[in-house]
């Protein structure tokens, strides 16, 4: 199943792409923005797309296919970037995307622990074999971590409200046999929320939620230091990009909107860039209808002095 990117017109608008301009799409996942893009770029224009994942990297090229040689691939982290252009000799940048979502059915398939829907590895890297990539796995942070630290993971990464509760269920479990996989995370985080709600339900959803939700995300974002690699590719986006070029970047949760949104906004003051939208673009309510995970996407852009 082929991920449905999101804000899709919103995205073409924001970069105000023309014939035979160049692109990078740093999270190039099932490419669907990129096909988009490479599309309004014809003839000429060419796109960098860079992923840590080497089965998203396989997909993309079956996608792009068509493009031929308009499409460069390169394996690694978004936060190499600038490297990554240089290393490829990609210039001049007219635009980069940065879509900072993940693909429900994509990362269901990997069997690294992503979805607590299967059981499988608490691992949850997107890039488990790259020398480059995150070295630690979800199993090692709900393994090692203190009270206070998975706590403090799971209020400030997932907004998580029972974060103290879980964190301290999780330590008295592991004291009985460590946890190695989803079913082993969901049994404890269930069997908090089930006591804190006095339920009697093998599911007590929350609002329509799922009470492993939250957990899932902070550990996903801290094993692959996702605020940390965004706070480290902005600015050297802007460094790339050629004067007139666009930023664009979606977020999916507040953590991420504010760090680029505050980014955006010193740049701005500085005179380095112009916002090209005040206030966030959102998804239209046809768009929520047909894909309701673009319910929270935001979408920021700036463009470069």
């Amino acid at each position: 199943m082929r991920h449905i990117p999101v804000l899709i017109t919103e995205v073409l608008e924001a970069l105000a792409l023309e014939p035979n301009h160049h692109v990078i799409d740093g999270t190039l996942g099932d490419a669907g923005h990129s096909e988009a893009i490479l599309e309004r770029t014809a003839p000429n224009g060419a796109l960098l797309g860079i992923d840590a994942d080497p089965e998203s990297l396989l997909r993309a090229k079956q996608n792009l296919y068509r493009f031929g040689d308009r499409v460069r691939y390169s394996r690694g982290n978004f936060a190499d970037m600038k490297k990554i252009a240089e290393t490829e000799q990609f210039g001049p940048v007219n635009g980069i995307l940065l879509d900072l979502g993940w693909s429900s059915p994509q990362f269901a398939e990997r069997g690294r622990g992503f979805s607590f829907e299967k059981d499988e590895p608490l691992d949850m890297r997107y890039n488990p074999d790259f020398v480059g990539g995150a070295q630690l796995t979800a199993a090692t942070i709900v393994n090692s971590y203190s009270t206070d630290e998975l706590a403090q993971v799971f209020k400030q990464l997932g907004e998580e409200p029972l974060s103290r509760e879980i964190a301290q269920a999780i330590v008295a479990k592991r004291k009985e046999t460590l946890l190695k996989t989803t079913k082993d995370l969901v049994d404890v985080i269930l069997t908090v929320y089930r006591a804190k709600l006095k339920s009697t339900k093998e599911i007590p959803w929350i609002g329509g939620i799922h009470p492993a939700t939250r957990v899932f995300q902070a550990l996903r974002i801290a094993a692959n230091r996702e605020l940390e690699v965004l706070k480290e590719v902005l600015p050297q986006a802007i460094d790339i990009l050629a004067p007139g070029g666009r930023l664009v970047v979606i977020t999916f949760h507040s953590l991420e909107d504010r760090i680029v949104k505050h980014f955006f906004q010193k740049e701005a003051l500085t005179k380095k860039v112009k916002m090209v939208n005040k206030k966030p673009l959102v998804a239209s309510e046809a768009e929520v209808s047909s894909n309701p995970r673009a319910r929270s996407a935001k979408l920021r852009a700036v463009e470069k002095v």
